[in-house]
């Protein structure tokens, strides 16, 4: 019968015909047969199967083997023996008593197995699965399966195996040892499987058969979970390798996504702190799973990828991120065209990006592709495309708000993603915040302590240099006055060595470092002023007010300096040139004032008006005058209870406030409790002592006391808390000179009792209060301190006199409602003729507290400061006629337009409630937290020792004193560009940062089993000498936790 079967199928027969002799031939299996004419069956089915040239006669020898074996199981059981099945899996072939015709000759060797002798393998396995012989096959096919992918099979014959073993788990190889060795060397065969071709239909193939062989491993890990861990130590091993003669095969990423997730933590913790990995081997093990994205269909790269980069970031290995950012950015880019693995790559490319934050080198690489890539989407239109762009517009609004200044690069792409959402400031920030590397949360199990970098405000603290804190405390002020910081930023000084430059760098490193802390030494040796003891504690006030004149007067000069040279220039010119250019200068509209001011002057500048009146002759004369600062000395508690029985009566009797006149100001009794003498620093700087004499003659001066008074007096402070508007309408309060302060009078040529009053006839864009807590103790020759709490208004209407000259009878009533304009840069300064008389038109300015500076301690030799500060947009709501009266209106007593409690509640409240009043920040020299603005509030009330010191308002409606957009209109992120210069450096320093970082965490890591971490107990920057901001100094602790106060 086989000799037939050989012929028939080997003959040019019909192929018809064959088949119906073959169907013949295999109905005739049911036959009694002899042993050698069975084996004769089988042998020539087996070389059919093997060696069959062509489809029909492979599948005729199926048929027959099948049919004979069913029905002659004993002769096949004898036949499909070890000897056979060894045989065949070492490419040799069955032993054939006849000799074989010449069509088709025996097996021999071949240099690979063919994945055919697995079919025929599986199908004899099938046909004995019921028979005793098949526990030996088994056995035997345990020990061929761990020789055959230790020979590193091809992807087609490893997956051909891993079905065979998959259906017959019988043969994976049995124990602990072989069956991790199995697994080890699968995962060595899958880093050598190569792609035959390209064609789609060769590619779906290929990861078929890919998959095909990890989803064994997967079903040996589940049931061996010992077998797990060692084959991805195995798989790291590979791809980490660098050896360049060998690069392990992208399937291996079809391994990842049988990797429990809930192993994460586990396994990158012991991959990134384990001091057996070089970073150069962490470096290639990296960039080859940032390859695997380009897999398709596998799941979970991209977490293992972001995994690994975080823990990367937890142990300070910066210098391997930096490199493989840069390295393999572009090519994750590249991956978004590709729809099977566009989230994956979109998930990495996001966070590469945003912890990329030191510099703008890797977003920079893929600019040039964003355009191209945003409008080949949008003409797709499909849905999954829109989600796809908003994610994207997103991540690059992001990158284009942390790194502004670069119009040419982001002009086509804020074109391209103009219709798509944007997010808002918030969002960038948080986003932004949460992704940098040194704000990744090592949740590693490590002996490592954290290294932070930018707080989760991101805010930069300024470093203690040695009782600094005054300086810092003021400079954060001033860098939280948004309009000033982005001026000061904007500013060109190339090449100026000024202090002004020197800010503008220290303002550029607060805004875009990457450290937690930033050390300002260049900026205190060049503002310190020269009668400051280094390493002193000083006074924050005095400080700021030199700071600001400094860089006013600088200004100035330079000024001064570039009109005398532009001035020599045009002498040099020529007759021709000369008449030109005054020809230019007469048809160029004149430069006002405000135009001219510095820089200082168009954010802090204000003028006051100071009247005196003679009250013999009744004569008046003027006086103007420029302040930066406001300093409001405390007013008596008689002043305090007049106002509320003065609000008291109007509210029940409905009078108005604006008749009610104040006839005297004094100084605060408070003072007098220490001294028989108070100290009174009025905003010229100058000194007035004014005796409490407790014998007074006019008795019946409501603000004059006797000494039986003063118990009552300290009373009534005790339970009466000022506000900023008391203070304000005290210093703005009209002055009785008399006795030895009597005014001399020109016009009655003698001393006269006069009244002095002050009015602000300019307000500026900045106010700035300072509260005059420190008073001089003649008896022990020091300067005390008023601790006195003084409520905070959020916000405060300032009155501004405009003067405009009088048309007409003067009404005894001004008007609150009028606007009137500035009538130039000098007024009278001397007595005024009756005929050019000037009306002074009251008008609330709206102002919003931004920065409050405190002090904490009982001398302005010792304590601590720090402040609280909060983001002010350039523009505030709009606040009409109407709504202002609800403000918290401050005016002159002589009007005494002060609005009631329930208003200015209100008023507070609704702010409060906004989202921006809620960004309140607690600067402590290198911390920064978030707050709030009742910590703001209540911190004297909880700390007494802690009191408001210089105050920040930020006039609310103004427009910009100067432009708040660059020429192209791209302060992405608000703030200027910055020039190269400075972003350079910034970005050298970033990395330096980072450097030192990884280099303390690898020295910690070589210690860590051999020493301790020690921490100061309080984590004081200062040196704690004497009189410093530390606890020996009487720095605000008064027995409480510092740990608690959040403050040191």
């Amino acid at each position: 019968m086989d000799k037939i079967l050989e012929g028939l199928v080997s003959s040019s027969h019909p192929l018809p015909v064959k088949r119906v002799i073959v169907r013949r031939v295999v109905e005739s299996a049911e036959t009694p047969l002899s042993g050698p004419q069975c084996r004769a069956m089988f042998a020539l089915s087996t070389r059919l199967i093997l060696q069959g040239p062509d489809h029909f006669q492979r599948q005729v020898g199926r048929q027959v083997l099948e049919a004979y074996a069913r029905h002659h199981r004993d002769a096949f059981e004898a036949f499909f023996a070890r000897d056979l099945v060894l045989a065949l899996l070492q490419g040799q072939g069955p032993a054939s008593p006849p000799p074989p015709p010449s069509s088709l000759a025996p097996l021999s060797p071949a240099p690979g197995l063919d994945p055919a002798v697995l079919d025929y393998i599986q199908a004899g396995l099938r046909l004995l699965i019921s028979c005793p012989a098949v526990l030996d096959l088994f056995a035997l096919l345990q020990e061929e399966a761990l020789r055959l992918v230790g020979e590193r099979p091809p992807a087609p014959l490893c997956a051909r195996l891993c079905q065979l073993l998959g259906d017959f788990p019988q043969c994976l190889p049995r124990g602990r040892k072989p069956a991790l060795a199995f697994c080890q060397q699968l995962v060595r065969s899958i880093a050598h499987f190569q792609t035959q071709g390209t064609r789609e239909a060769e590619l779906r193939l290929y990861v078929s058969q890919v998959t095909q062989v990890s989803s064994l491993l997967r079903g040996i890990w589940k049931a061996e979970p010992d077998t797990l861990l060692p084959s991805l130590q195995e798989l790291f091993a590979i791809i980490s390798s660098t050896d360049t003669s060998f690069e392990p095969s992208i399937a291996l990423a079809s391994l990842v996504q049988h990797i429990p997730l809930q192993m994460i933590t586990v396994l990158i913790g012991s991959l990134t702190t384990d001091p057996n990995v070089k970073d150069a081997s962490m470096t290639q093990a990296l960039c080859r799973m940032i390859d695997w994205l380009s897999w398709p269909l596998a799941q979970h790269v991209e977490t293992w990828v972001i995994a690994l980069l975080k823990g990367l970031a937890a142990v300070q290995k910066f210098t391997i991120l930096i490199d493989v950012t840069l390295l393999k950015i572009e090519l994750v880019f590249n991956r978004l065209w590709f729809p099977l693995v566009r989230p994956g790559a979109l998930a990495v490319l996001s966070h590469m990006l945003l912890s990329f934050q030191h510099s703008p080198e890797a977003f920079h690489l893929i600019v040039p592709h964003v355009v191209k890539l945003v409008k080949s989407f949008k003409n797709n239109g499909l849905p999954s495309s829109t989600t796809f762009l908003e994610q994207l517009s997103e991540l690059i609004h992001c990158m284009m708000y942390h790194y502004s200044g670069f119009p040419e690069l982001y002009e086509p792409i804020l074109e391209a993603v103009k219709d798509l959402p944007k997010p808002n400031e918030e969002k960038i920030k948080m986003i932004l915040n949460q992704s940098a590397w040194t704000s990744q949360s090592n949740s590693l199990q490590s002996c490592l302590s954290r290294f932070s970098g930018k707080s989760e405000t991101g805010k930069t603290g300024l470093i203690n240099l040695g009782n600094t804190c005054y300086m810092n405390s003021v400079i954060q002020a001033l860098f939280m006055a948004t309009d000033f910081r982005r001026h000061v930023l904007s500013l060109n000084l190339n090449g100026c060595n000024s202090l002004m430059r020197k800010l503008q760098h220290l303002f550029a490193f607060l805004a875009h470092t990457q450290r937690e802390a930033y050390a300002p030494r260049i900026f205190f040796e060049a503002s310190r002023p020269p009668w400051f003891t280094p390493r002193s504690q000083q006074d924050c006030s005095e400080y700021l007010r030199f700071l600001l004149d400094r860089l006013h007067e600088e200004e100035r000069t330079l000024k001064a300096l570039s009109s005398s040279k532009l001035q020599d220039d045009m002498n040099e010119e020529s007759p021709v040139q000369e008449v030109s250019s005054k020809t230019q200068k007469m048809t160029k509209p004149s430069c006002t004032g405000r135009e001219e001011r510095t820089l200082i002057e168009k954010m802090f500048r204000g003028k006051l008006l100071t009247s005196i009146c003679c009250l013999n002759c009744n004569s008046t004369s003027y006086k103007e005058e420029a302040f930066t600062d406001l300093s409001l000395a405390f007013c008596p508690p008689i002043f305090l209870e007049n106002v509320d029985l003065q609000r008291s009566e109007n509210l029940s009797e409905g009078r108005d406030d604006s008749m009610e006149q104040v006839s005297t100001r004094v100084c605060s009794p408070e003072v007098e409790t220490v001294s028989d003498c108070c100290e009174m620093l009025t905003n010229d700087g100058l000194l007035k002592d004014v005796p409490l004499d407790s014998n007074c003659e006019n008795a019946t001066d409501p603000f004059m006391c006797k000494a039986e008074d003063k118990d009552s007096l300290r009373k009534y402070v005790s339970e009466v808390t000022p506000s900023v508007t008391d203070l304000l309408n005290y210093f703005l309060a009209p002055e009785v000179l008399k006795g030895d302060n009597k005014y001399y009078c020109e016009k009655c040529a003698s001393l006269q009792n006069a009244e002095k009053t002050m009015q602000i006839v300019e307000e500026p864009e900045y106010l700035i209060l300072t509260l005059l807590r420190f008073s001089y103790d003649p008896k022990c020759h020091i300067r005390r301190k008023i601790l006195d709490n003084v409520s905070l208004p959020l916000i405060l209407e300032l009155p501004v006199k405009r003067s405009v000259p009088s048309l007409g009878p003067v009404s005894g009533v001004w008007s609150a409602g009028l606007d009137f304009s500035d009538t130039g840069e000098n007024l009278a300064k001397k007595l005024k003729p009756s005929g050019a008389e000037e009306v002074f038109c009251p008008q609330l300015v709206p102002y919003v507290l931004s920065s409050v500076v405190v002090h904490s301690g009982i001398s302005s030799e010792s304590g601590h400061y720090y402040s609280y500060a909060r983001n002010i947009a350039t523009s505030g709501p709009s606040l009409g006629p109407y709504d202002q009266a609800k403000g918290l209106a401050l005016a002159y007593p002589q009007n005494n337009l002060m609005a009631g409690e329930a208003p200015v509640a209100a008023v507070e409240k609704d702010l409060d409630e906004n989202e921006v009043s809620k960004e309140w920040f607690l600067f402590n020299d290198s911390r920064v937290t978030f707050t709030s603005f009742q910590s703001v509030q209540k911190i004297t009330s909880r700390f007494p020792k802690d009191t408001a010191y210089v105050l920040f308002y930020k006039k609310q409606n103004s427009a910009t004193v100067l432009g708040t957009k660059s020429p192209n209109g791209l302060w992405v992120n608000g703030d200027p560009p910055l020039q190269k210069d400075l972003m350079d450096a910034i970005t050298k320093d970033n990395k330096l940062y980072l450097q030192e970082q990884e280099l303390s965490a690898r020295t910690q890591a070589l210690q860590a089993a051999a020493a301790s971490c020690s921490f100061r107990p309080n984590g004081f920057d200062d040196n704690d000498p004497p009189g410093s901001c530390g606890p020996t100094g009487g720095g605000g602790g008064g027995g409480f936790s510092t740990i608690g106060r959040l403050v040191f």
